[in-house]
């Protein structure tokens, strides 16, 4: 609630399926390729090439469509979306209109404390378009080059309904999404390479009222921090707007990082300017109920399920469960620790704690980590000797990092850097002797009540022996000796 008023806000998402080919031809969808590589007469609209529907573009859509309990539609249709630009080849786009594959979903988010449900109005399929290159600036001359290699990849675009009320619910629902749609692995959502955009409705009302106020929409932005930021600026200029006695123009935006701030690009079109029909070169998309239900039971568990099974099996905290379910390669691998070490609140720390750290540090990505040079048979041999007391808890840091960097396992670092911790007491008891020898004023302030300086005696203990002493040890023999 911004000064009175109340945003509107409905979020679409054009989110790339992970297929290797395009939607109706065998070209690859492999990103960064030389331009113009990927192509042929279907994705470039020559006369008399004809499109042949992927299958497995199909599939991954109705995937996402079960993954944000939509409901899919047994017949959708292929229609004509007619607009001239200058990388759409065949001046107009395969999508669907008012016979989607899915309709009626949700997503649930958690905002302030709160749970609430977004509704997904609808899912379509549609191909994409090519991509301009734009070379120079306008008032010097500027030269535009067009790549067709994106024209055709497929994509599915999922349309909210206007349920959210803030950029704070905006950017839970597009975390949320890109979530689910990573875990069920049909778009990798790397904004970066455009594999995942987002535009945003955004209009404000009186609070209280029921009807909407007009809306503009934002386009192709980013990142979800640039959505967050752009819906807070719109928010704020529609109301000065109002406040000042004009009216919010219908029209279409962009967000400038760079001045913080949304810029008109051109008026906003009606779904009537695209001359919407029937694509007669395909047929109705149909898909069988059993065939459905099959995809659906091939379906991993999503991310949601999955965190609130992690506190319920394995006495996590909320929190912890929620970052471990972060992404499906890190739940699985918390989990096959986890089965194998018998400790999953030990194996959740270990993870989040350190393993998740060296990612973090090297910029690799959570989603790789299946192939960490770390693997949960490896974590979980570590954690037994912790356990065993071959190493303590702070050497078994150390450890883990060697392990990350070399991929060798616990037990050859330890051997070969002498990590072994030392349990005997007589060993032990030889240093302490001698370290409460060499320091006798800090035993008198000890035997005085500053009994602070124990932290003291134990760092001694444990800088003669390498950090290699039992940490119970030391400190119970040093308890002993300095009471005197």
């Amino acid at each position: 609630m911004t000064r009175n008023y109340e945003a509107v806000i409905g979020l679409e998402c054009h989110c790339q399926l992970l297929t290797n080919s395009k939607l109706f031809c065998s070209c690859s969808t492999k990103f960064g390729e030389a331009p113009n590589i990927n192509t042929c007469p279907v994705c470039l609209g020559l006369p008399g090439a004809l499109p042949v529907l992927n299958r497995v573009a199909v599939t991954m859509a109705v995937k996402a469509a079960l993954g944000l309990n939509c409901k899919v539609n047994l017949e959708s249709q292929w229609a004509r979306k007619n607009y001239f630009y200058p990388d759409l080849p065949k001046g107009y786009q395969i999508s669907q209109y008012d016979r989607p594959l899915a309709q009626h979903g949700f997503i649930e988010i958690f905002v302030d404390g709160n749970h609430k449900k977004i509704g997904v109005q609808r899912i379509h399929m549609e191909e994409d378009a090519g991509k301009s290159l734009h070379e120079g600036f306008p008032d010097s001359g500027r030269n535009t080059y067009l790549d067709f290699n994106r024209s055709g990849v497929p994509l599915i675009e999922i349309v909210t309904d206007p349920d959210i009320r803030s950029s704070a619910e905006a950017y839970d629902y597009l975390a949320r999404l890109k979530q689910i749609l990573e875990f069920l692995e049909v778009c990798d959502g790397n904004m970066e390479e455009g594999s995942l955009r987002c535009d945003a409705n955004v209009s404000v009302r009186k609070a209280g009222d029921s009807k909407f106020g007009t809306r503009t929409e934002l386009k192709n932005i980013n990142s979800f921090r640039f959505v967050q930021k752009a819906i807070d600026y719109e928010v704020e200029r529609q109301i000065d707007v109002i406040e000042g006695g004009g009216r919010v123009v219908q029209e279409t935006r962009l967000w400038n990082s760079a001045e913080d701030r949304t810029v008109p690009m051109r008026s906003k079109e009606e779904a009537h300017d695209y001359r919407y029909f029937p694509d007669p070169d395909l047929p109705l998309l149909v898909v069988d109920s059993e065939w459905i239900r099959t995809t659906d039971r091939s379906m991993p568990e999503l991310p949601e399920s999955r965190r609130r099974r992690f506190i319920k099996e394995y006495a996590l905290s909320e929190y912890d469960a929620g970052v471990l379910t972060a992404t499906r390669a890190l739940a699985e691998f918390f989990e096959e620790t986890a089965g194998l070490s018998g400790q999953p609140k030990i194996a959740a720390n270990w993870i989040m704690g350190d393993l998740l750290r060296f990612y973090k540090d090297s910029n690799a990505d959570l989603k790789d980590l299946s192939e960490s040079p770390v693997s949960p048979k490896m974590l979980t041999e570590m954690i037994a000797l912790v356990e065993k007391g071959t190493i303590s808890g702070k050497i078994a840091k150390t450890v883990l990092e060697e392990m990350y960097k070399t991929g060798r396992q616990a037990q050859q670092i330890i051997e070969e850097q002498g990590l072994i911790q030392i349990s005997d007491t007589g060993e032990i008891e030889k240093i302490v002797d001698k370290v409460i020898e060499e320091n006798p004023k800090s035993v008198e302030q000890y035997r005085a009540g500053k009994t602070g300086t124990l932290g003291f005696f134990v760092g001694q203990v444990m800088k003669a022996t390498g950090g290699r002493a039992n940490p119970q040890a030391v400190n119970d023999l040093l308890r002993k000796k300095l009471a005197g």
